[in-house]
């Protein structure tokens, strides 16, 4: 929130120059500019109720309006917050002048034309995972955001955790040294989906990770994916999906709708140390290890070893960084809050969102044609 108006005079005390109407605008423009930022949130399903509970816990924003077609379901989200609206009419919602920024949270096939009408509205946007259901139209949103000059964030809340900010890093200190791998895996039982198959539900949470923790010069290359559907739901409920990035390095996702346990770990490891992340175990949820393979270099075996290869397994402490406890999308409103208003790319920007689009359509295209590797250009994210 901004604390001042930029270049406004100040009166001079006991100046005639200065009459009350002329302090009054003032005050009204300091009042403006300080003021919280109105909100809306669109869609009152699954993830709406989040936004609405994190949108009236965030000092920077007023939340104004809960919208769903269903209006009984909005209606009934908004229960504990007598002062916000609900409507069934996003028309309704751009047309407020109060409405500064929209947060949207609907199916992703949808997001292209709420996404787009708010753009042109004049209003700053979040928007829920995936940022559009096609590369062509997430691209549309990118040019017509960066015209506007209007910030256009990606809800990739995970970015947002303490643990994924450490991770991030850890990586960029040096401190794992070079990765070497990335393996990943988001299982559970359920929810199968309507209108999108498991790469598109849960992939979008890896991927958005792994855009957010590797370092610049690391980026994929090409991807392949295999899918399979063995309860006959009519779209793939697992799915893995291998990552080759432009160091060689290779990173794996797996995602599946049909565990009965719930799984969500992922482990980075780097030629100094790997890290583990089990997001199920809050107690040690972050663990850095340094243990890992060594290989002697060739030059310093006698002649007659040289044919074979020399492990050596290093094993030394593990440690459990201590971590703030924040809930990751009270951390998102800030960072959409302080886009805003500093007029600057949220951390996960339109640019993001692209580069995981870009990411999930090479999967699909993949998985089409049996698990063929597809290469990747990223231009679009960039």
């Amino acid at each position: 929130m901004c604390s001042a108006v930029v270049g406004a005079a100040r009166p001079e005390t006991g100046s005639s120059r200065w009459g009350r109407s002329a302090v009054s605008a003032v005050i009204g423009e300091l009042s403006y500019w300080m003021s919280p930022i109105g909100l809306a949130v669109i869609g009152a399903g699954y993830w709406g109720p989040n936004l609405v509970r994190a949108a009236c816990a965030t000092p920077e924003f007023r939340l104004e309006w809960l919208c769903d077609l269903d209006l009984a379901r909005a209606q009934e989200g908004l229960d504990r917050y007598t002062s916000v609206r609900a409507t069934a009419s996003y028309e309704q919602v751009l047309a407020d002048p109060a409405v500064a920024a929209v947060a949207v949270a609907t199916p992703a096939a949808t997001h292209f034309d709420l996404v787009r009408a708010a753009l042109e509205a004049g209003k700053h946007v979040l928007v829920e995972k995936p940022l559009t259901a096609t590369v062509a139209e997430g691209e549309k949103l990118a040019w017509l955001a960066r015209r506007s000059g209007l910030v256009l964030m990606c809800d990739h809340t995970y970015c947002y955790t303490p643990a994924v900010r450490r991770i991030r890093d850890l990586i960029a200190s040096g401190e794992i040294g070079d990765i070497q791998f990335v393996d990943s895996v988001r299982v559970n039982l359920g929810l199968v989906q309507p209108d999108v198959d498991v790469l598109w539900d849960l992939a979008p949470h890896d991927l958005s990770i792994l855009d957010f923790v590797l370092p610049g010069h690391l980026t994929p290359v090409a991807v392949a994916a295999h899918t399979a559907d063995p309860v006959g739901a009519g779209r793939a409920c697992l799915a893995y999906l291998s990552v080759w990035l432009s160091t060689g390095v290779l990173a794996h996702v797996t995602v599946n709708w049909l565990s009965p346990t719930k799984i969500r770990t992922t482990v980075i490891g780097g030629t100094r140390r790997t890290i583990v992340w089990d997001d199920m175990n809050p107690p040690a949820r972050l663990m850095i290890h340094d243990r890992g393979v060594d290989m002697l270099p060739a030059q310093s075996l006698a002649p007659d070893e040289r044919r074979e290869t020399l492990v050596s397994y290093r094993t030394g402490d593990i440690s459990v960084p201590a971590l703030p406890e924040r809930e990751a999308l009270l951390s998102v409103m800030a960072e959409l809050a302080g886009a805003i208003t500093e007029g600057r790319p949220p951390l996960t920007d339109v640019g993001a969102g692209l580069r995981v689009l870009a990411l999930l359509d090479a999967a699909s295209r993949s998985a089409e044609q049996g698990g063929a590797r597809i290469p990747l250009s990223m231009e679009a994210g960039t």
